[in-house]
């Protein structure tokens, strides 16, 4: 299948991993015990966890992964030959801490694999490549050890690495597919991107919806304000009025009313962060993994939300601003 596939006209690069990425994320799990020889664990040090991934020769290649250190997978790699496996860079790094990784052995120390009956017996690396996080959007660190696909359980997942149209070669390859296993489904065809599309459309709806309350009660607080501030002018047009005509100039009257709109905002603002907080820590005892927002996101917050205030007491400021003296003096 691989080599017909190959053979298509637009297709550059033809491989088989064991899940796809981002759509089928925990698919194994959370991951599964290994050691590798020489590793000395601290007391009480349990072993590390790894996901447990299967690929054909080629399949870095296909998702343009780089092998950092020694050789991909090839043709040797099978069940009668040497056990090998490929580790990601964080394996690497968390187990040998230098480059001098190729050639060392990993086992499998889990009690799971008796049970899916992979082999616990030692495998030589061959390879480091780059991580690749299958299981988030944003990626993060991905212990992650990979098989060759005719040594281990195999996946069946059809990696395809186009050069034009990826979708105008499905039904080519899914006839392939049918003349070698008329049985063998052929669906949910989606280029990475879509992939992720797919996987981030429920955070972007609930991005959506929570914008738009944010966007009612940012309405809220501006009208709010500007009301507030109007009524206070309102009720001293008196006073203004004695201020200009003892000397004070327009524009301190327009600044003064102004402050007044920063202040209110930003004591909304300490009171807003101290209930929040307090929320935070009540709501945390009910939903584990509550975090609270980092410092970037509150700071441009509370800058929105006072020029927020300082655009809603224009109108106002600028109304004591130009407060007639006379019409001031005669008010009761």
């Amino acid at each position: 299948m691989l080599r017909r596939i190959s053979e298509l006209p637009g297709v550059e690069r033809v491989a088989i991993g064991t899940l796809v990425p981002w759509r089928e994320a925990g698919g194994f799990g959370p991951g599964f015990q290994f050691n590798v020889e020489g590793y000395a664990k601290a007391n009480g040090e349990e072993d590390p966890r790894a996901r447990f991934r299967t690929v054909s020769p080629g399949f870095f290649a296909a998702l343009g992964v780089p092998i950092v250190e020694g050789r991909d997978f090839n043709d040797s790699d099978r069940t009668d030959g040497d056990p090998v496996v490929i580790v990601s860079q964080s394996v690497a790094q968390r187990m040998f801490g230098t480059r001098n990784v190729v050639n060392r052995k990993l086992m499998w120390t889990d009690p799971v694999m008796k049970f899916i009956d992979v082999s616990t017996g030692p495998r030589r690396i061959v390879g480091v490549a780059a991580d690749v996080d299958d299981e988030n959007i944003v990626p993060g660190p991905a212990l992650t050890v990979y098989h060759p696909f005719d040594q281990e359980i195999g996946g069946g997942r059809l990696f395809v690495h186009a050069t034009s149209d990826p979708y105008a070669l499905v039904p080519s390859i899914t006839r392939i597919v049918r003349e070698l296993s008329a049985d063998q489904p052929v669906e949910q065809a989606a280029t990475l991107d879509d992939i992720r599309a797919e996987v981030l459309a429920p955070e972007r709806l609930n991005a959506l919806v929570f914008g738009g309350f944010a966007l009612v009660a940012l309405t809220i607080a501006v009208v709010g304000v500007a009301g507030v501030l109007a009524f206070s002018v309102s009720a001293r047009t008196r006073e203004f009025g004695i201020r200009l005509a003892i000397g004070s100039a327009p524009r301190h009257l327009l600044t003064r009313v102004l402050t007044e709109g920063a202040v209110i905002a930003a004591l909304g603002i300490v009171v807003g962060v101290a209930g929040g907080l307090l929320i935070t820590r009540v709501a945390g005892g009910f939903v584990p993994g509550l975090r609270v927002p980092g410092a970037v996101p509150a700071l441009a917050a509370a800058a929105v939300l006072v020029a927020a205030a300082i655009i809603a007491s224009l109108m106002p400021a600028a109304r004591a601003s130009r407060i007639d003296v006379i019409q001031a003096l005669r008010a009761d």
